[in-house]
């Protein structure tokens, strides 16, 4: 089966302890069923913290976060004490992975980096030439006499979106969407999610308060040599979660989700700019770092916000 990623793919590397969002901290850390044996049947020298650190009863197992919502594995330097005393081997499927995600589609698997993780968020939207899929071994993809509708609908979208003559607005517009994102109608809705973060509902109010005010000639002004980052944006919300729709209608809704994302992320970066008088390459990591923690990590908010897009796309 075909392996398909990003082709910036391969770049990423964690960067341990100099990571300023440690995915060890504030993340109930499931175990995986090979990985849960492995740790009961240890005899080593860490057996003793292997019993006491991990709730072997839950189902899935998971690590018991200590104080400040730390994994108890992770030291005083952020670096991981199972790496260093038994070898990164035997970590967990999920620290393996993250934050890389895996889609299982027809006849292939897409892969692709998570943009909760900060360093992720900085190689993707670092990237100054349109993205391309690529397999895993850096081959051209094969051609398919039966592709599936929905992947090729989802590629034809990205292909509108990596239209650099023109605007990321207008770009948008050419979907032709049978959905509008007014965020005005957004931003209450998005208000009463669930809150991970306590940062992140104090954007949002300072966005809800400044929305008259804001100064979108001078905050365009400012990003006109910026138009990538929000490509990059949405293509990469796109590639992850529209081709695993279950109907075109579904597709629809994920692709006003990408949408969505890109609005309140400018909207954001707008107030920010605004209130601050700047709006650095970091603040716009930071952006979309926390709205991937808060809706794309938080299952309960983003099929929340699907759920109503696809209400939106078939009513």
């Amino acid at each position: 089966m075909l392996n398909i990623v990003p082709n910036y793919y391969a770049q990423f590397k964690c960067i341990a302890g100099a990571c300023r969002h440690n995915c060890c901290i504030g993340w109930e850390i499931d175990i995986d069923e090979d990985t849960a044996a492995f740790y009961q049947d240890y005899s080593g020298p860490m057996a003793k913290r292997l019993q006491s650190d991990i709730d072997f009863s839950a189902d899935p197992p998971h690590f018991i976060l200590g104080k400040h919502e730390r994994c108890p594995f992770l030291n005083r330097e952020n670096l991981c004490d199972i790496i260093i005393e038994m070898g990164e081997e035997h970590i967990c499927q999920i620290c393996t992975d993250h934050p890389r995600f895996h889609n299982d589609l027809p006849g292939r698997i897409e892969s692709g980096l998570g943009l909760c993780c900060e360093e992720a968020a900085r190689l993707i939207l670092s990237q100054k030439e349109p993205v391309a899929f690529v397999a895993n071994d850096h081959e051209d993809l094969p051609e398919s006499d039966e592709e599936d509708e929905i992947i090729a609908y989802r590629d034809e979208v990205i292909t509108f979106l990596q239209r650099r003559d023109l605007s990321i607005d207008r770009r948008i517009e050419n979907l032709q969407l049978p959905l509008s994102i007014d965020l005005d109608q957004w931003l209450p809705f998005i208000q009463d999610l669930e809150i991970l973060d306590s940062v992140w509902p104090k954007l949002l109010t300072e966005l809800s308060k400044c929305r008259e005010q804001i100064d979108w000639t001078g905050f365009d002004d400012h990003m006109k040599d910026r138009q990538i980052e929000y490509e990059q944006l949405l293509v990469y919300l796109i590639y992850r979660h529209m081709a695993n729709a279950p109907s075109l209608d579904d597709a629809d809704a994920r692709a006003a989700f990408a949408v969505l994302g890109y609005r309140l992320v400018h909207a954001l970066g707008a107030a920010i700019f605004t209130l601050r008088g700047t709006f650095t390459f970091e603040d716009q990591l930071e952006l979309v770092r926390l709205f991937s923690s808060e809706i794309e990590y938080c299952e309960d908010n983003l099929y929340a916000i699907l759920d109503e897009l696809y209400e939106e796309a078939v009513f």
